[in-house]
């Protein structure tokens, strides 16, 4: 004995829902307009469950959020946030409307073919704000350096030391500005203004978010996975903190999963007796994936424990620690094993990476 499941389809945008449900039993099929308001769609769930029975709710992720799931679930409804990416589409439909979007969800839910992404709570995503703005800000700093370097490079100054942005640079860039580049017109002085202002404000937002997060990375439910991913060579606070709150719920992976989900294992197209393999798929979370790229590449050198990463040993329990230092070990290994069979360097550090998110996971999962 079951019980049949009403599968009710939303098409959602910034200003409008489009609804079509499918009951279970006799297969009609109910359709509405609304507004974006939650409450409306609750409602109009409530309806319909009294007369059509269990509802189970699919709309796709995008850019209007998780709040109207939120809601829904609030309200007692069962909820799925589909993946676009792995919608299952007619290839021969050329038709698109929300009302047939909307269908098609009910119809995907009908057959068991909706691939659900997982809701985050409102703390996690309080958090990858953060995260994430902090991020912006470095892309800003990192445009920003770029388009005052090379102005610069184009009047013929290029900076003569090795570290730049450093208080060494920042005097030859004064230097530069109140000597030399008067000459080339008010013009060219005008735009290294604007451009030196925007390299500023973009490293004190940088610096100002960063401080958010550490305190935040210190007190918190992230606070104990933080520790533990920081034992890990590479990873700062603000890398380990950034990760826990990217992935969310580590549980749900296993070592291996958890490398295809950030998009870390090779595509492949094999038919027959041909095998063909190609770069990285780049699928799920970029965010995290680039996190682990670039600290994959702290394990190049050789590994000697030094006093920053003893003393965060100490803030884990010791079989973490010993856990973290094997891992440590294991991936400095890796890089030696691919140096010596002359693997390009982005592809020796994309297979780091791979086995360093294994790493993450086995530390963020593990009973102390």
């Amino acid at each position: 004995m079951f019980t049949e499941t009403t599968s009710l389809g939303l098409d959602v945008h910034a200003r409008s829902i489009v609804a079509a449900a499918i009951d279970g039993v006799t297969g009609e099929m109910i359709e509405r307009r609304f507004p974006n308001d939650p409450l409306a769609i609750c409602e109009f769930a409530a309806e319909l469950s009294k007369v059509h029975g269990p509802l189970r709710v699919i709309y796709e992720a995008g850019p209007t959020g998780f709040e109207l799931a939120r809601t829904l679930q609030d309200a007692g409804f069962r909820v799925l946030v589909a993946a676009p990416s792995k919608l299952l589409r007619p290839v021969g439909d050329r038709v698109k409307t929300d009302r047939r979007d909307a269908q098609l969800l009910a119809r995907l839910d009908r057959a068991g073919d909706i691939v659900e992404v997982r809701i985050p709570t409102r703390s996690e995503e309080s958090a990858r704000d953060l995260v994430r703005a902090r991020d912006d800000a470095r892309r800003d700093l990192m445009a920003s350096r770029h388009r005052l370097g090379k102005l610069l490079l184009r009047h013929g100054y290029a900076f003569p030391g090795k570290t730049t942005w450093g208080p060494t640079h920042d005097a030859w860039l004064r230097e530069i500005r109140r000597d030399a580049l008067p000459a080339h017109g008010a013009g060219s002085v005008a735009a290294f203004d604007d451009g030196y202002d925007a390299v500023q404000h973009a490293l004190a937002r940088r610096d100002r978010l960063g401080t958010s997060i550490l305190e935040l990375a210190e007190d918190s439910e992230f606070t104990e996975i933080t520790h533990r991913l920081a034992c890990l060579r590479g990873i700062s606070t603000l890398t380990g903190f950034a990760l826990a709150v990217e992935i969310g719920d580590w549980d749900r992976f296993t070592g291996s999963t958890i490398a295809a989900y950030l998009g870390l294992v090779p595509s492949e197209y094999s038919s027959g007796q041909s095998r063909v393999q190609g770069g990285i798929t780049r699928t799920g979370n970029s965010h995290a994936r680039r996190l682990l790229i670039v600290s994959a590449w702290q394990h190049k050198p050789g590994y000697l424990p030094g006093p920053t990463i003893r003393k965060r040993w100490q803030q884990v329990p010791a079989t973490i620690a010993e856990r973290a230092d094997l891992g440590n070990r294991r991936l400095h290994h890796r890089w030696d094993v691919l140096t010596k069979h002359r693997k390009r360097h982005t592809v020796a550090n994309t297979a780091i990476a791979r086995e360093l998110a294994g790493w993450c996971w086995s530390l963020a999962t593990m009973e102390a």
